[in-house]
């Protein structure tokens, strides 16, 4: 009884995926001329233009090293036509970028190649450096906001954890910043640091391999929830310091990547009170300790962690074990969920942002998540003699595409860029 937990059978396909489109391809991109050493070629015996091809035609993992061979290469490998190349050939690749947290204000950033399930640690983040000083406000008046939330909101035993353990409200480490996706670039939006909410931005360029700091938000948030809608980000909900403790905020933001312009949104519909009630303040914080994504041309926040893969909205629902959960697709016609993973291994751990995490994949749903030995999985569940309308837990095998140990790194977030 029990789920089978196999290694996948993943071959690294690298230059059988990369043959498709042949060298006589119709598709071209203009290719701008280096002031490399006067006039370097890429490959001296050959045009520019073919070189394009043929670097196109390697797998994203070489291209790491492939820049250390001359200051053509590197600007070759790093420029926009290169990337518009591999699109236009159909040659772009997937990676999985997680997003943890060893330090108390340090995140780390490490990218998963599926194919050849090798990992690449990413350059250091900015430093998260707060421009306010605590105002001195004690740890009671913060904990009496929380309080009305209730147990059914994580982030307030979250929060509470950190000042129970070795944490002042000072000195409480960097958390709640969220994470998007847009233009093939990573995005982080705000968190806390301090107990100040940021409103910093940061933007992570995969061809350019840097970190760049971006035009701030109009607002410092924590705990909100980033989704990509019409080539747009939103970044929604969350929590920033008030006169009396944490304020829940009901407002929004869109951000606009070509022109790094962010604007307003009308605050969201819920109910006006002086006196916020338990039933408020968790419909305000729905975006916080939950997921949203973008789903039939609309931004859908629910009470779960939830992705898109292939227009279906897939979520993961904890048990009440804490060491398993369930996989749920959303029926939009007769708008129920519907179990497809009747149990998921994954382990919660209390103090922990984010226990587990969701990742859409080749278009197949992945969990990601630490075991106890501290190994982060990534799992693929494959359904047995394609019984998916009564799936059961013997119908599953459970496939390892990566395992990493990350020491006590604890999870923050994850997302795919397609490059």
């Amino acid at each position: 009884m029990g789920s089978v937990v196999s290694s996948a059978n993943i071959n690294a396909r690298s230059m059988d995926r990369h043959e498709k489109s042949g060298f006589g391809s119709n598709k071209r991109v203009k290719i701008s001329t280096y002031e490399c050493d006067s006039f370097q070629r890429i490959i001296p015996t050959l045009p520019d233009e073919l070189s394009f091809q043929i670097l196109a035609r390697l797998p994203r993992l070489y291209y790491l090293k492939l820049k250390l061979v001359s200051q053509a290469w590197k600007a070759a490998i790093t420029s926009s036509e290169l990337s518009q190349l591999r699109r236009e050939l159909g040659l772009t690749e997937e990676w999985l970028y997680v997003l943890t947290k060893l330090e108390p204000n340090k995140l780390d950033c490490y990218a998963l190649d599926p194919l050849f399930r090798k990992w690449q640690r990413l350059p250091p983040m900015p430093s998260f450096v707060s421009e306010e000083e605590s105002t001195g406000r004690t740890q009671s008046s913060w904990f009496q906001t929380w309080n009305v939330v209730g147990s059914s909101i994580r982030i307030a035993d979250f929060i509470k954890g950190w000042f129970r353990r070795r944490y002042g409200l000072d000195q409480m480490p960097f958390c709640g910043c969220s994470v998007g996706v847009a233009d093939g670039c990573l995005y982080v939006f705000g968190g806390f640091s301090r107990a100040v909410a940021l409103n910093c931005v940061f933007r992570y360029n995969p061809c350019l391999n840097v970190w760049q700091e971006v035009s701030p938000m109009i607002s410092g948030r924590a705990f909100s929830k980033a989704a990509l809608l019409q080539s747009k980000l939103y970044v929604v909900g969350g929590v920033s310091r008030g006169r009396n403790g944490l304020l829940p905020l009901r407002s929004g933001e869109v951000f606009d990547p070509k022109t790094g312009i962010w604007s307003e949104l009308p605050e969201m519909p819920f109910m006006k009170a002086q006196v916020l009630p338990t039933a408020f303040l968790a419909d305000v914080l729905k975006p916080i300790a939950t997921g949203m994504a973008s789903y039939k041309g609309k931004l859908q926040a629910g009470t779960k962690l939830g992705i898109v893969v292939n227009e279906e909205l897939y979520t993961l629902e904890p048990s009440s074990s804490l060491d398993s959960g369930q996989i749920k697709r959303y029926d939009s016609e007769q708008d129920t969920w519907k179990t497809i993973v009747p149990q998921v291994p994954v382990h919660d751990f209390t103090d922990a942002e984010a226990p587990f995490l969701l990742a859409g994949l080749h278009g197949k749903v992945h969990v990601i998540t630490k075991e106890a030995n501290n190994n982060l999985q990534v799992m693929q569940a494959v359904l047995q003699n394609n019984i998916e309308n009564s799936p059961s837990e013997e119908n599953i095998i459970w496939n390892i595409l990566a395992s990493k140990n990350f020491g006590s790194a604890e999870l923050v977030s994850c997302q795919v860029l397609d490059v």
